[in-house]
């Protein structure tokens, strides 16, 4: 049995400010420095640093892509890509496979895309006659 303690907290993101500040769930957060609307992004975030560029831009591709750092229970969140080059790699291995951006963004391994992508290419699409 997996129990996790805590206050319920979430962390609330704001992408232009590089902050992230904990708050409970519900109601509209607003930013304190730029009174901006924060992103709820879970439970288990890590936040990088404020310098780290790079961090926060793969972060913020994540956030908009509607990927969230919950989990299900004291095993985190799973894994998440930390660079823009890891979101870039599995953006581009999962096109023409029919998968939703959350799924691809969240696949730690960019070849299990690539099968995605042939199974999608093996179904027969209505309308089309097969050859």
């Amino acid at each position: 049995m997996c129990f996790r303690g805590g206050t319920g907290s979430r962390h609330h993101v704001c992408l232009p400010c590089r902050a992230s500040y904990k708050r409970r769930a519900g109601g509209t957060a607003v930013c304190p420095r730029c009174r901006g609307p924060l992103i709820d992004a879970g439970q288990d975030l890590h936040v990088p640093r404020r310098s780290d560029a790079a961090a926060w831009r793969a972060l913020g591709a994540l956030l908009r892509a509607g990927v969230r750092f919950e989990s299900g229970c004291c095993d985190g969140p799973g894994w998440r890509p930390r660079t823009p080059r890891e979101v870039r790699e599995r953006l581009a291995a999962s096109l023409g496979t029919g998968l939703p951006a959350v799924r691809a963004l969240t696949t730690r391994d960019v070849t299990d895309l690539a099968g995605h992508r042939r199974a999608a290419r093996q179904v027969p699409r209505p309308g089309r006659p097969q050859r």
